[in-house]
């Protein structure tokens, strides 16, 4: 073992004690340098320290796209459709309550709603959609709309972005969702998704929500152009957004879901110029998420993008949530990776890994324990 990995093995142990919070140059070379069984015992720690009660969680909801049509056109979406496409759609209010039905029939607790930033849907609109689903089933928890869209609509109507939250929690909406944070690198925003918000905006959202105590979540989907060292400014820049959130006593980011860029039917896809992360990446990904965001409680492995098996391992490398059993789903679908995963494989793959299968909400409340 070289001084390197003597160093980031140190450095990392160090980091999942709680003796040391790691900075971004600690954390690139512990990504870089640090064993994978030092890693993996590391990230262990910290979650064994937040979550000493020997359970990981799962959430049984739904993923919801009001729409296809979107202007960005991000450059890894296989998803979006232009408006005068034939495949272009937006659901109706009928199609949206049918599937919230459905959702709560299968014991759901949330749908995830999300779509497309549509040229023509201004906030009316959306406020409308929000009442008629709290109308129908106002035991759902409404969990939507991402940074992009928020700014989208904020723009697209004229209205400031608090006045945007305020009005669309009023309506119905629940929690913010982190989605289309990609990389908060506006190099590499530039590089994939020009048109969508700027790192900055998406913060900024975030800020607005935390600041009229509504709680978010924030994402990270690596394996794109992005360099590593991007990687950590996304991740600081996260934490440094929670640190001023807990310091001003406001509600923050309550979970954080890196995930792999998947590249089947996208454009960056065909140029050839990404590959899809490794296992072994993403696990390395996902422990340095869990050492170096100290200030924030949950951290959730995706098994939609790298399927059950490494969902598995990763509550060895920090994961203390396995996600939702994703009734529905499209986006990632739509780039060919299609794994799918009910609630009674979900309770077998964390009883099987030794930890007690604990279904929660959208807030991580207890719904129902699997001794």
């Amino acid at each position: 073992m070289g001084m390197a990995e003597d160093t980031a093995r140190e450095i990392a142990l160090a980091a999942g004690a709680g003796e040391h919070r790691l900075t971004a140059d600690e954390a690139l070379l512990v990504f870089e340098h640090a064993d994978m069984l030092d890693l993996a015992a590391a990230a262990t720690r910290v979650r064994e320290r937040l979550h000493p009660q020997g359970e990981i969680t799962f959430i049984v909801d739904r993923n919801v796209n009001y729409t296809n049509v979107c202007v960005s056109k991000c450059r890894f979406c296989a998803f979006y459709h232009d408006a005068g496409d034939p495949e272009a759609y937006v659901l109706t209010q009928e199609q949206l309550s049918e599937k919230v039905a459905e959702t709560i029939d299968l014991e759901g607790t949330a749908i995830l709603l999300q779509g497309g930033m549509h040229p023509d849907l201004g906030i009316e609109w959306y406020e409308q959609l929000l009442a008629c689903i709290k109308a129908d089933h106002p035991q759902i928890h409404i969990h939507g709309f991402g940074p992009p869209e928020i700014v989208h609509i904020s723009k697209l109507s004229g209205v400031p972005v608090r006045e945007v939250l305020v009005r669309l929690r009023e309506a119905g909406l629940d929690t913010l969702p982190g989605g289309g944070a990609e990389i908060l690198s506006d190099r590499v925003r530039r590089a994939v998704s020009p048109h969508k918000a700027t790192a900055e905006e998406w913060l900024d959202v975030m800020r607005e929500a935390h600041a009229i105590d509504m709680s978010t979540t924030a994402t990270m989907m690596f394996g794109g152009p992005e360099t590593v060292p991007e990687r950590i400014e996304h991740l600081t820049r996260i934490r440094e957004l929670q640190d001023e959130s807990v310091a001003a006593r406001h509600v923050g980011f309550r979970a954080f879901i890196p995930w792999s860029f998947q590249p089947g039917n996208t454009e960056l896809g065909a140029e050839g110029a990404v590959r899809t992360a490794s296992g072994w990446e993403y696990l390395r990904m996902l422990a340095v998420s869990r050492l170096f965001l100290d200030n924030v409680a949950n951290v959730q492995a995706s098994w939609v993008t790298q399927g059950s098996k490494i969902g598995q391992v990763a509550m060895a490398f920090g994961a203390n949530d396995l996600g939702s059993t994703m009734i529905e789903e499209n986006v990632v679908a739509a780039a060919g990776v299609r794994f799918r995963i009910g609630r009674d494989e979900l309770v077998w793959l964390i009883r099987e890994a030794g930890f007690v299968p604990v279904q929660r909400d959208t807030l991580y409340d207890e719904v129902r324990r699997f001794d």
